[in-house]
């Protein structure tokens, strides 16, 4: 056999670009395996029909195609459906099925799939029910689909794809493919779908959570987490679902794996070898892994997040709920820092060197992840921002320049490169702006500012009066009588508590453990009754903890506020569990 046809890809294209704009990562043959394989464990009342329909919306180079079609055992006439945008892709995959499995039909095209079914079907919800092709479903259907973010994608075309298929907030190119797989899955047919872990707990992939759950039978649901079983940054879940036929399940199974430090309790091959198993499972390569089953927690709305429910971790979760008297949201808004989209001009480290006569009016300090620690930040801070930006009226709007003649001179030697930034002069701004300058009047007020990506919390108190860059979030109290709320959520945030319900409540992580601290998950995080004799115990400790930061006697009072939170929320001692 031509050597090409077997060779197992990783990437579909050579330039890296190419690659990006079509989102294609290949399957891992140890992972095409598992999928091909929980397909045809549940296929059996589909394998007793004349023909069976099989098909892989973005075939690539035929590796789940191959696992499926080995694992399906049946003497019955299979068709063979493959769409890719990519000519060479369906050249080599027809070539290689045609070799191994002579006797199925392939109709395997260059063609955009979610055109296929745009043509088809009504997967929007907006035509009469004729306007579906019945003809033109699937019993078997095996997919990765391809992954490109709305930054890549392009605003416009991500627009249009999100209107076509019933989509809202930031959407990827996976999100419109699972939405087209149900639409052609047959109603008692099968399907296996490699995608992102990302949709199942962030905003963006609200409408597509809320989709799959209408329009499919969930049967289980494997977060592969960070087991780089991917040569991509791509942390990835396999999805099992027969089509929607009326019956009444019961709620999906929940596998998830994650990497570990906790002690071995058992050892498996590789990560889909250990997903049989629970506890914390150690690799031939070294590293563990945590294994939990359980449950999709379906107590909630359609579109809520992603998460395994288990009698442990819902009572864990009830107990955190019977102690709670606020949630972070409710002590102000979270923001993103400012985004100036031209660093090198308004944020420098050296604008002491520039002659008095020279340097501009408007510098502010400002705040970046480079000097984040808990509770008080790394005082090895000389980054300041130019911030042409005002609060008047109570409305923000840009300083007039021609009030401060540095600053304006500083600007206008860099005029052509900021005028470049084309979508700030179409929003009809002024050339001299930052993109995103957020609420120039909180500036000076205290915030609680935290790192966005990063395995252990890290929030903190900032009384300096600095502009927060975009690499961190960032709160303000809504009243001066609020304050001490900043300093109760610092504590409960740093908490060891804090881990632990996020995990409970989000598990929601990159690489390594990094867990992600944006404003939908910490928005949630629980506040005990700030009136609470505890909760004055915490703030004082959180207080203490700040005007001691960077000592011996900081990290004491760090491992009492840890037992305060977890009492606090109903905990009698710290729990570890998970």
């Amino acid at each position: 056999m031509d050597p090409i046809v077997e060779s197992r890809f990783t990437n579909r294209y050579e330039a890296v670009a190419e690659e990006k704009s079509s989102g294609a990562t290949y399957t891992p043959k140890l992972l095409a395996d598992f999928v091909a394989r929980q397909i045809t464990q549940v296929a059996k009342p589909i394998l007793g029909k004349d023909v069976i329909r099989v098909l892989d919306p973005a075939i690539g180079d035929g590796e789940l195609l191959v696992s499926l079609l080995q694992n399906l055992d049946s003497p019955k006439h299979i068709e063979v459906y493959g769409f890719d945008t990519d000519e060479l892709a369906v050249v080599r995959a027809q070539q290689r099925l045609s070799h191994l499995f002579p006797n199925v039909t392939l109709m395997l095209q260059q063609e955009d799939f979610l055109n296929y079914v745009l043509a088809r079907f009504d997967v929007a919800g907006t035509l009469p029910l004729f306007a579906n092709d019945s003809s033109s479903m699937f019993d078997f259907i095996i997919a990765n689909p391809p992954y490109v973010r709305t930054q890549i994608m392009g605003a416009n075309q991500a627009r249009v794809m999100a209107q076509q298929f019933g989509l809202s907030g930031r959407i990827d190119l996976y999100h419109a493919f699972l939405i087209a797989i149900a639409a052609v899955l047959e109603p008692n047919g099968v399907a296996g779908i490699i995608v992102s872990n990302r949709f199942m707990t962030t905003k963006s992939g609200a409408s597509v959570r809320a989709a799959l759950r209408e329009r499919m039978n969930l049967s289980h649901i494997w977060d592969l987490g960070d087991t780089k079983l991917f040569s991509a940054a791509v942390l990835p879940a396999v999805l099992l679902a027969h089509g929607k036929n009326g019956l009444t399940l019961d709620p999906p199974s929940f596998t998830s794996i994650y990497e570990t430090t906790d002690p071995m309790e058992k050892e498996a091959a590789d990560p889909i070898s250990a997903l049989s198993s629970s506890g914390v499972i150690a690799l031939p390569n070294g590293r563990r892994y945590t294994v939990k089953h359980g449950k999709l927690d379906t107590s909630e709305d359609l579109d809520s997040v992603w998460r395994i429910a288990s009698e442990a971790s819902d009572s864990w979760l009830a107990t955190v709920e019977a102690n709670t008297w606020g949630t972070f949201r409710d002590i102000g808004k979270i923001r993103v820092g400012v985004k100036t989209c031209a660093d090198k001009i308004f944020i420098r480290s050296d604008w002491g060197s520039f002659p008095a006569s020279e340097q501009p009016e408007l510098l502010r300090p400002l705040t970046t992840h480079h000097i984040a620690r808990r509770f008080k930040a790394l005082e090895a801070n000389n980054q300041q921002i130019l911030y042409p930006h005002e609060l008047v009226a109570g409305r923000r709007q840009p300083v007039n320049i021609d009030c401060f003649p540095r600053t304006r001179a500083y600007l206008e030697r860099h005029r052509a490169v900021l005028e470049s930034r084309k979508y700030v002069i179409e929003a009809r701004r002024k050339w001299f702006e930052i993109w995103v300058p957020q609420d120039p009047g909180a500036w000076d007020a205290p915030k609680l500012v935290f790192r966005d990506i990063s395995e252990k919390p890290v929030f903190w108190i900032d009384q300096h009066q600095t502009v927060v860059n975009g690499d961190c979030y960032w709160m303000i109290a809504e009243g001066p009588e609020s304050q001490d709320l900043l300093w109760l959520a610092a504590a409960i945030a740093n908490s060891t508590f804090a881990e632990a319900f996020y995990d409970h409540r989000f598990h929601n992580k990159l690489y390594s453990g990094r867990r992600r601290f944006i404003t939908q998950y910490v928005e949630q995080f629980p506040l005990p009754d700030p009136a609470s004799q505890q909760s004055r115990q915490i703030i004082d400790t959180a207080k203490a903890i700040y005007d001691s930061a960077g000592t011996s006697k900081a990290n004491e009072l760090e491992a009492t506020l840890n037992l305060l939170v977890w009492q606090a929320f109903g905990f009698s001692v710290e729990e570890v569990s998970r």
